[in-house]
């Protein structure tokens, strides 16, 4: 079996065992809370790695992607744990599980997008020999 574009990617592998590990710890949330924080944080999780998916269609598309999307459901997600925490949903142990993880992973964006928006660039420039032509 082949494996997809996207699992090749750190980032997607991070993001996709962040969402794992919210559905998980999310399951012992209040009943009362399956149509509100429990929906919202396992949605904005789940928006993340998804993101990623669409995102690897094309590259330009994807740095988009990561500069927008995901650091928005990112900012959604760690308001969220740290909401949750506050209602003693999460233990202070889940909490700082949850907020390392996700805190790496929008480290791992930063350095994405950076690699990126470079390869990118590279890519539209001209070949090394055709720079020299216009250089004399």
């Amino acid at each position: 079996m082949t494996q997809e574009r996207w699992e090749k990617l750190d980032v997607w592998r991070q993001a996709d065992e962040m969402a794992y590990q919210v559905y998980i710890i999310t399951k012992r949330f209040p009943k009362e809370e399956i149509y509100g924080i429990t929906s919202q944080l396992r949605r904005a999780a789940l928006s993340i790695p998804t993101n990623i998916v669409e995102g690897t269609l094309e590259r330009r598309s994807r740095i988009r992607t990561i500069s927008e999307c995901e650091l928005r459901s990112l900012a959604e997600v760690k308001y969220l744990i740290y909401f949750a925490h506050r209602l003693s949903y999460l233990s202070g142990e889940e909490y700082a599980v949850l907020k390392t993880g996700y805190d790496k992973l929008g480290k791992s964006f930063g350095s994405s997008t950076k690699r990126l928006r470079m390869s990118f660039i590279a890519s539209r420039l001209p070949s090394f020999p055709a720079l020299l032509c216009f250089a004399f």
